[in-house]
């Protein structure tokens, strides 16, 4: 079948929450019915199974068994909707969980932002937007640290929490100790690759964020926006 209403949505932009183990199991059917399922109903509303069925071209008991897995993983509702005398005819929609999977373009978003910005008060007000950005992400990724370290804990083990924090944000990070005992912090994705290859400013705030967290001497090794495969951050320190 070719028609797009049938093609499962490209994934969004910022998806962690769409990395869940069990949103992915729900919506990974092999034929992508499950996928189909959810943009028929985003795009035409609530519908019953009997109507996605004549409108995706597939079973009826087919279409139940994706709606049950979808509405146990808290993606779809189902709702009793009466219509003359006789049983109640059951409809389903999808719910707000859902919204994660459809496309977005969040990158696009800030791109114009910034150049709304920019037009305002030129590049010094872009790069004082990304300052304050910085400055609160410090703060907060501090009081993350607080929260889950002594206060006295190894440089590598604030490494890690900080590569765990950046992971959650979309940046494949991970913290690695080399053959030569130095702690690096590795990020195999740019979770904003759009906005950092317009702005130079949202790098050079990632590693004053770093330098300030871990230490003035961390140095940049590798640079995806110059066209390298990963972000690497060398630590002052080394495992001891």
């Amino acid at each position: 079948m070719d028609d797009l209403s049938a093609r499962p949505p490209e994934p969004p932009h910022h998806a962690p929450e769409v990395a869940r183990p069990e949103r992915e199991s729900a919506t990974s059917g092999g034929n992508g019915l499950r996928r189909s399922i959810l943009l028929g109903l985003r795009h035409d509303g609530p519908r019953s199974p009997e109507r996605l069925a004549t409108d995706l071209g597939v079973s009826r008991t087919g279409v139940l068994q994706q709606l049950h897995s979808l509405e146990a993983a808290g993606l779809v509702k189902r709702q009793a909707v009466r219509h003359g005398v006789g049983r109640p005819r059951h409809v389903y929609d999808v719910t707000a969980a859902a919204q994660d999977l459809f496309p977005a373009n969040y990158d696009g978003l800030a791109t114009g932002l910034l150049a709304a910005i920019r037009s305002i008060g030129g590049d010094e007000l872009v790069d004082g937007v990304f300052e304050e950005r910085r400055r609160l992400t410090r703060d907060r990724i501090r009081q993350r640290l607080a929260d889950r370290l002594e206060a006295d804990a190894p440089l590598a083990d604030r490494a890690r929490e900080l590569a765990v924090i950046q992971d959650e944000q979309g940046y494949l990070a991970e913290a690695v100790v080399g053959d030569d005992g130095v702690i690096r912090i590795v990020q195999h994705n740019c979770a904003i690759h759009r906005v950092s290859s317009e702005h130079a400013a949202a790098c050079q705030a990632e590693l004053d964020l770093f330098r300030e967290l871990l230490g003035e001497d961390v140095e940049r090794e590798t640079h995806i926006a110059t066209g390298d495969r990963c972000c690497s951050y060398r630590l002052g320190g080394a495992e001891d």
